[in-house]
């Protein structure tokens, strides 16, 4: 499992332009079962994203279909781990 940070490299204007294509990337994703929750940070500053993948190269090539991505308005930070525990209802998360 994955935790993607993204942190934004342009004003707030220029991420909005690029909104609605970001929405849809998500969509898709959610539909795949890449991504498994995602939002905005507060303030602010850029969005999180919990994903599902094989490796990180799959991660990659998945991230490089973003348009945040794509129009270089995001810097992405990648961090990997494998839970371990999980909240009720969230059980399905736990690497077994």
């Amino acid at each position: 499992m994955f935790i993607i940070n993204l942190s934004y490299k342009v004003p707030l204007d220029t991420v909005d332009q690029h909104l609605h294509d970001h929405v849809s990337y998500l969509n898709e994703n959610y539909a795949a079962g890449n991504f498994l929750a995602s939002g905005r940070k507060e303030p602010r500053t850029g969005g999180i994203i919990l994903a599902k993948a094989n490796s990180l190269k799959e991660l990659e090539t998945i991230i490089a279909k973003d348009p945040f991505h794509q129009h270089e308005l995001a810097d992405y930070e990648i961090t990997e781990f494998v839970a371990s525990r999980a909240g009720d209802g969230l059980e399905s998360l736990i690497n077994k």
